[in-house]
C-alpha cells in the first residue's frame, strides 16, 4: 500500500512539474520578447548618440539582449516540445540552452550596470572634445547629424555651456560663416541663426548637453541591467524545475525497467 501510495505521489509531482514547465515557458517567451523589444528599443531609440561615445559598451549590452531574446523563442519552442514527449534527451539540451541564455542575459546586465557607474567620467573627458573636434568636419557626417540632434531634442548647447563652441574646429574656421554657435542651438532654427548667442535665440540649460545626455544613457542603461538580470533569474528558476523533472523521469524509467 505504501509502495502504491509512494507512485501516485511521485506521479503527481511529475504532473505537477509539467504544468510548471509549461506555465514557465510562457513566462520565458513573454521574457524573452521584454528581451528582445528592450535591446532594440536601446538600439533605434535616438541610436545617433552612441556615435559620441567613446566606449561601445552600450551598444554591445543591447546587442546581447537581442541575442538573448532571439534565442529564447527558440529554446521556448523547444522547451514545450521537450515536455510534452517527455524525453530526458530533449530536456537535457533544454536545461543546457537555458544555462546558456541565463549567463548570456548576466553578462549583459552586468556589462550595463559597470558602465552605469562609468558613464558620467566618460562623457566628461570625451563628449566636449568629440563634439568640438569632429563637428562638421569632413567624413564625420555621423557625428555632425548626431550633435545636431543631441542638441535640438534635448534644448542644450555645448557639451557644458554655448560656450563650449568657441573653441571647436568648425566654429573657428571660415566654413561657421561668422557663427558662434551651430544653428542646431538655435530655438527656431533658420538660415545663419548661429550667429547670435542671446539666450532668446539659443538653448542655455544649465549643465549643458552632457547632463541631458548622461541622464538619458543612464535610464536605458537601468532598463537594461534591470530587465537582464530580472529574465536570467526567471530562467535560472526554470533550469532548476527543468532538473528535478529530468530527475523524476530518471527514476520512472528506473522503476519501469526494475519492474522488467
Amino acid at each position: 500500500m505504501s509502495m502504491a501510495y509512494k507512485d501516485d505521489e511521485e506521479d503527481w509531482l511529475t504532473v505537477c512539474l509539467k504544468y510548471l514547465l509549461f506555465l514557465f515557458n510562457f513566462l520565458f517567451w513573454v521574457g524573452g520578447a521584454a528581451v528582445l523589444a528592450v535591446g532594440v528599443w536601446t538600439l533605434v531609440e535616438k541610436s545617433d548618440y552612441l556615435s559620441l561615445l567613446a566606449s561601445s559598451t552600450f551598444a554591445v549590452s543591447a546587442y546581447i539582449l537581442i541575442l538573448a531574446g532571439s534565442l529564447v523563442v527558440v529554446t521556448g519552442f523547444l522547451g514545450c516540445c521537450a515536455v510534452i514527449r517527455e524525453q530526458r534527451s530533449c530536456l537535457s539540451t533544454y536545461f543546457f540552452f537555458l544555462l546558456l541564455i541565463f549567463l548570456i542575459e548576466l553578462v549583459a546586465g552586468v556589462l550595463a550596470y559597470v558602465y552605469y557607474q562609468r558613464l558620467s567620467d566618460e562623457l566628461k573627458e570625451h563628449l566636449n572634445q568629440t563634439m568640438t573636434e569632429n563637428y562638421a568636419q569632413q567624413g564625420k557626417e555621423t557625428i555632425t547629424s548626431a550633435v545636431d540632434r543631441l542638441q535640438q531634442d534635448f534644448k542644450c548647447c555645448g557639451s557644458n555651456n554655448s560656450q563650449d563652441w568657441m573653441l571647436s574646429v568648425y566654429i573657428r574656421s571660415e566654413q561657421s560663416g561668422n557663427r558662434v554657435v551651430p544653428d542646431s542651438c538655435c530655438k527656431t532654427i533658420t538660415p545663419d541663426c548661429g550667429r547670435r548667442d542671446h539666450p532668446s535665440n539659443i538653448y542655455k540649460v544649465e549643465g549643458g548637453c552632457i547632463t541631458k545626455l548622461e541622464q538619458f544613457l543612464a535610464d536605458h542603461l537601468l532598463v537594461i541591467g534591470a530587465v537582464g538580470i530580472g529574465v536570467a533569474c526567471l530562467q535560472l528558476a526554470g533550469a532548476l524545475l527543468t532538473a528535478c523533472f529530468i530527475y523524476l523521469l530518471y527514476k520512472e524509467e528506473e522503476e519501469d525497467f526494475g519492474a522488467l
